[in-house]
Protein backbone atom coordinates (compact mmCIF):
# COMPACT_ATOMS: atom_id res chain seq x y z
CA UNK A 1 0.00 0.00 0.00
CA UNK A 2 1.61 3.52 -0.97
CA UNK A 3 1.14 6.49 0.98
CA UNK A 4 -1.01 8.62 -0.22
CA UNK A 5 -3.59 5.01 0.07
CA UNK A 6 -2.64 5.44 3.97
CA UNK A 7 -3.37 8.94 4.37
CA UNK A 8 -6.88 8.50 2.67
CA UNK A 9 -7.63 5.63 5.04
CA UNK A 10 -7.22 7.27 7.83
CA UNK A 11 -8.93 10.63 6.44
CA UNK A 12 -11.93 8.25 6.11
CA UNK A 13 -12.07 6.70 9.36
CA UNK A 14 -11.63 10.11 11.10
CA UNK A 15 -14.90 11.16 9.38
CA UNK A 16 -16.68 8.35 10.33
CA UNK A 17 -16.12 8.40 13.88
CA UNK A 18 -17.04 12.39 13.85
CA UNK A 19 -20.22 11.39 12.07
CA UNK A 20 -20.76 8.81 14.87
CA UNK A 21 -20.24 11.16 17.67
CA UNK A 22 -22.95 13.65 15.95
CA UNK A 23 -25.62 11.17 16.06
CA UNK A 24 -25.37 10.75 19.53
CA UNK A 25 -24.91 14.08 20.75
CA UNK A 26 -28.65 14.47 18.93
CA UNK A 27 -31.51 14.51 21.28
CA UNK A 28 -33.97 11.59 20.33
CA UNK A 29 -37.64 12.25 19.60
CA UNK A 30 -40.41 11.93 22.57
CA UNK A 31 -42.89 9.29 21.97
CA UNK A 32 -46.79 11.10 21.72
CA UNK A 33 -49.00 9.66 24.19
CA UNK A 34 -53.14 10.86 22.72
CA UNK A 35 -55.24 11.51 25.98
CA UNK A 36 -58.09 9.26 27.29
CA UNK A 37 -61.10 11.79 26.91
CA UNK A 38 -64.28 9.97 28.64
CA UNK A 39 -67.19 9.85 27.26
CA UNK A 40 -69.91 12.43 27.54
CA UNK A 41 -73.61 12.33 28.03
CA UNK A 42 -75.37 14.71 25.85
CA UNK A 43 -76.94 17.37 27.53
CA UNK A 44 -80.95 17.22 27.65
CA UNK A 45 -81.16 13.70 27.03
CA UNK A 46 -82.16 11.16 30.37
CA UNK A 47 -80.73 7.67 30.06
CA UNK A 48 -82.57 5.04 31.45
CA UNK A 49 -80.41 2.22 32.90
CA UNK A 50 -82.72 0.10 34.01
CA UNK A 51 -84.18 -0.34 30.07
CA UNK A 52 -80.14 -1.07 29.49
CA UNK A 53 -79.94 -3.22 32.28
CA UNK A 54 -83.31 -5.48 31.05
CA UNK A 55 -82.16 -5.62 27.73
CA UNK A 56 -78.82 -6.84 28.65
CA UNK A 57 -80.30 -9.40 30.78
CA UNK A 58 -82.53 -10.23 28.06
CA UNK A 59 -79.64 -11.26 26.27
CA UNK A 60 -78.53 -13.02 28.49
CA UNK A 61 -81.27 -15.11 28.96
CA UNK A 62 -81.75 -15.52 24.99
CA UNK A 63 -77.66 -16.75 24.67
CA UNK A 64 -78.52 -19.19 28.25
CA UNK A 65 -81.68 -20.80 26.50
CA UNK A 66 -79.23 -21.19 23.01
CA UNK A 67 -76.69 -22.66 25.27
CA UNK A 68 -79.05 -24.78 26.82
CA UNK A 69 -81.10 -25.86 23.86
CA UNK A 70 -78.11 -26.76 22.15
CA UNK A 71 -77.11 -28.86 25.47
CA UNK A 72 -80.03 -30.38 25.21
CA UNK A 73 -79.83 -31.43 21.52
CA UNK A 74 -76.50 -32.79 21.55
CA UNK A 75 -77.65 -34.69 24.84
CA UNK A 76 -80.32 -36.14 23.07
CA UNK A 77 -78.35 -37.24 20.05
CA UNK A 78 -75.55 -38.77 22.55
CA UNK A 79 -78.65 -40.85 23.79
CA UNK A 80 -79.88 -41.61 20.66
CA UNK A 81 -76.66 -43.38 19.49
CA UNK A 82 -76.60 -44.81 22.81
CA UNK A 83 -80.08 -47.01 21.88
CA UNK A 84 -78.54 -47.44 18.64
CA UNK A 85 -75.55 -48.63 19.90
CA UNK A 86 -76.79 -50.97 22.48
CA UNK A 87 -80.02 -52.39 20.29
CA UNK A 88 -76.91 -53.45 17.60
CA UNK A 89 -74.85 -55.13 20.61
CA UNK A 90 -78.66 -56.90 22.04
CA UNK A 91 -79.02 -57.82 18.66
CA UNK A 92 -75.63 -59.59 18.22
CA UNK A 93 -76.02 -61.22 21.28
CA UNK A 94 -79.60 -62.78 20.55
CA UNK A 95 -78.26 -63.52 17.03
CA UNK A 96 -74.73 -64.93 18.83
CA UNK A 97 -77.38 -66.77 21.03
CA UNK A 98 -78.96 -68.30 18.27
CA UNK A 99 -76.67 -69.93 16.56
CA UNK A 100 -74.56 -71.30 19.81
CA UNK A 101 -78.19 -73.35 20.12
CA UNK A 102 -77.97 -74.61 17.09
CA UNK A 103 -74.37 -75.57 17.11
CA UNK A 104 -75.54 -77.47 20.43
CA UNK A 105 -78.34 -78.96 18.71
CA UNK A 106 -76.42 -79.89 15.86
CA UNK A 107 -73.51 -81.56 18.39
CA UNK A 108 -76.00 -83.15 20.23
CA UNK A 109 -77.64 -85.16 17.41
CA UNK A 110 -74.38 -85.98 16.00
CA UNK A 111 -73.24 -87.17 19.50
CA UNK A 112 -77.19 -89.41 19.49
CA UNK A 113 -75.74 -90.99 15.89
CA UNK A 114 -72.49 -92.32 16.88
CA UNK A 115 -73.79 -93.92 20.20
CA UNK A 116 -76.48 -95.75 18.07
CA UNK A 117 -73.65 -96.37 15.51
CA UNK A 118 -71.57 -97.74 18.42
CA UNK A 119 -74.38 -99.82 20.27
CA UNK A 120 -75.40 -101.40 17.02
CA UNK A 121 -71.77 -102.36 16.08
CA UNK A 122 -71.41 -103.61 19.24
CA UNK A 123 -74.69 -105.50 19.06
CA UNK A 124 -73.34 -106.88 15.65
CA UNK A 125 -69.39 -108.28 16.81
CA UNK A 126 -71.37 -109.68 20.25
CA UNK A 127 -74.08 -111.62 17.68
CA UNK A 128 -71.29 -112.64 15.73
CA UNK A 129 -69.06 -113.93 18.45
CA UNK A 130 -71.77 -115.98 20.13
CA UNK A 131 -72.44 -117.55 16.55
CA UNK A 132 -68.87 -118.42 16.56
CA UNK A 133 -68.51 -119.66 19.66
CA UNK A 134 -71.80 -122.10 19.06
CA UNK A 135 -69.92 -123.10 16.13
CA UNK A 136 -66.79 -124.06 17.44
CA UNK A 137 -68.43 -125.67 20.48
CA UNK A 138 -70.60 -127.86 17.93
CA UNK A 139 -67.37 -128.94 16.49
CA UNK A 140 -65.46 -129.80 18.86
CA UNK A 141 -68.41 -131.51 20.84
CA UNK A 142 -68.59 -133.74 17.70
CA UNK A 143 -65.20 -134.10 17.30
CA UNK A 144 -65.26 -134.99 21.26
CA UNK A 145 -67.74 -137.89 20.58
CA UNK A 146 -65.76 -138.82 17.23
CA UNK A 147 -62.77 -139.39 18.83
CA UNK A 148 -64.40 -141.30 21.99
CA UNK A 149 -66.67 -143.38 19.86
CA UNK A 150 -63.50 -144.39 17.97
CA UNK A 151 -61.52 -145.35 20.51
CA UNK A 152 -63.84 -147.64 22.04
CA UNK A 153 -64.75 -149.14 19.11
CA UNK A 154 -60.76 -150.18 18.74
CA UNK A 155 -60.78 -151.56 22.44
CA UNK A 156 -64.06 -152.81 22.68
CA UNK A 157 -64.21 -151.83 26.29
CA UNK A 158 -64.46 -148.82 28.56
CA UNK A 159 -62.10 -146.75 28.95
CA UNK A 160 -60.74 -144.75 31.87
CA UNK A 161 -61.05 -140.47 31.63
CA UNK A 162 -57.48 -139.03 30.90
CA UNK A 163 -56.55 -135.84 32.80
CA UNK A 164 -57.12 -134.42 29.46
CA UNK A 165 -60.73 -135.60 28.88
CA UNK A 166 -61.38 -134.78 32.54
CA UNK A 167 -60.77 -131.21 31.92
CA UNK A 168 -62.77 -130.96 27.90
CA UNK A 169 -65.89 -132.97 30.19
CA UNK A 170 -65.23 -129.91 32.87
CA UNK A 171 -64.98 -127.36 30.50
CA UNK A 172 -67.80 -128.52 28.50
CA UNK A 173 -69.99 -128.58 31.82
CA UNK A 174 -69.06 -125.13 32.52
CA UNK A 175 -69.77 -123.77 28.84
CA UNK A 176 -73.28 -123.04 28.24
CA UNK A 177 -75.15 -122.54 24.91
CA UNK A 178 -75.89 -119.22 24.00
CA UNK A 179 -79.20 -119.12 22.81
CA UNK A 180 -79.34 -115.29 21.50
CA UNK A 181 -81.06 -115.43 18.23
CA UNK A 182 -84.49 -114.76 19.61
CA UNK A 183 -83.12 -111.64 21.90
CA UNK A 184 -83.61 -107.92 21.24
CA UNK A 185 -81.05 -105.45 22.45
CA UNK A 186 -82.09 -105.34 25.66
CA UNK A 187 -81.59 -108.29 26.31
CA UNK A 188 -78.53 -108.69 24.48
CA UNK A 189 -76.96 -106.27 27.04
CA UNK A 190 -78.57 -107.91 30.27
CA UNK A 191 -76.67 -111.04 28.62
CA UNK A 192 -73.63 -109.72 28.06
CA UNK A 193 -73.93 -108.14 31.81
CA UNK A 194 -74.55 -111.64 33.33
CA UNK A 195 -71.75 -113.36 31.37
CA UNK A 196 -69.04 -110.37 32.29
CA UNK A 197 -70.29 -111.29 36.06
CA UNK A 198 -69.89 -115.12 35.50
CA UNK A 199 -66.29 -114.10 33.97
CA UNK A 200 -64.96 -112.16 36.34
CA UNK A 201 -66.09 -114.72 38.88
CA UNK A 202 -63.95 -117.45 36.86
CA UNK A 203 -61.08 -115.40 37.14
CA UNK A 204 -61.85 -114.77 40.80
CA UNK A 205 -61.46 -118.65 41.32
CA UNK A 206 -58.29 -118.69 38.80
CA UNK A 207 -57.08 -116.24 40.89
CA UNK A 208 -57.35 -117.75 44.18
CA UNK A 209 -56.29 -121.51 42.75
CA UNK A 210 -53.60 -120.16 41.24
CA UNK A 211 -52.07 -118.69 45.07
CA UNK A 212 -53.49 -121.99 46.37
CA UNK A 213 -51.30 -123.55 43.86
CA UNK A 214 -48.57 -121.27 44.72
CA UNK A 215 -48.69 -121.49 48.60
CA UNK A 216 -48.40 -125.62 48.15
CA UNK A 217 -45.51 -125.86 46.23
CA UNK A 218 -43.71 -123.83 48.25
CA UNK A 219 -44.90 -125.41 51.53
CA UNK A 220 -43.80 -128.88 49.22
CA UNK A 221 -39.85 -127.29 48.52
CA UNK A 222 -39.94 -126.28 52.50
CA UNK A 223 -40.49 -129.80 53.47
CA UNK A 224 -38.29 -131.40 51.06
CA UNK A 225 -35.87 -129.02 51.95
CA UNK A 226 -36.31 -130.48 55.61
CA UNK A 227 -35.85 -133.40 54.78
CA UNK A 228 -32.96 -133.29 52.63
CA UNK A 229 -31.48 -131.49 55.52
CA UNK A 230 -32.58 -133.92 58.13
CA UNK A 231 -30.93 -136.71 56.12
CA UNK A 232 -27.52 -135.07 55.75
CA UNK A 233 -28.01 -134.58 60.16
CA UNK A 234 -28.60 -138.67 59.96
CA UNK A 235 -26.02 -139.79 57.99
CA UNK A 236 -23.37 -137.18 59.51
CA UNK A 237 -24.13 -138.52 62.99
CA UNK A 238 -23.82 -142.42 62.10
CA UNK A 239 -20.31 -141.20 60.44
CA UNK A 240 -19.29 -139.20 63.40
CA UNK A 241 -20.62 -142.66 65.71
CA UNK A 242 -18.24 -144.91 63.14
CA UNK A 243 -15.58 -143.03 63.71
CA UNK A 244 -15.66 -143.13 67.69
CA UNK A 245 -15.70 -146.94 67.42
Amino acid sequence: MSDTEEVEYEEQEGAALEHGEEEETKPKPKTFLPALVPPKIPDGEKVDFDDIHRKRMEKDLAELQSLIEAHFESRKKEEEELHALTSRIEKRRSERAEQMRIRAEKEKERQNKLAEERARKEEEEAKKKADDDAKKKKVLTSLQFTGYMQKSDKKGGPKKQTEREKKRKILSERRKELNIDDLNAERLREKANELWKWMHQLEAEKFELQYRYAHQKYEVTVLRNRVSDHQKNSKGARSKRGLRK
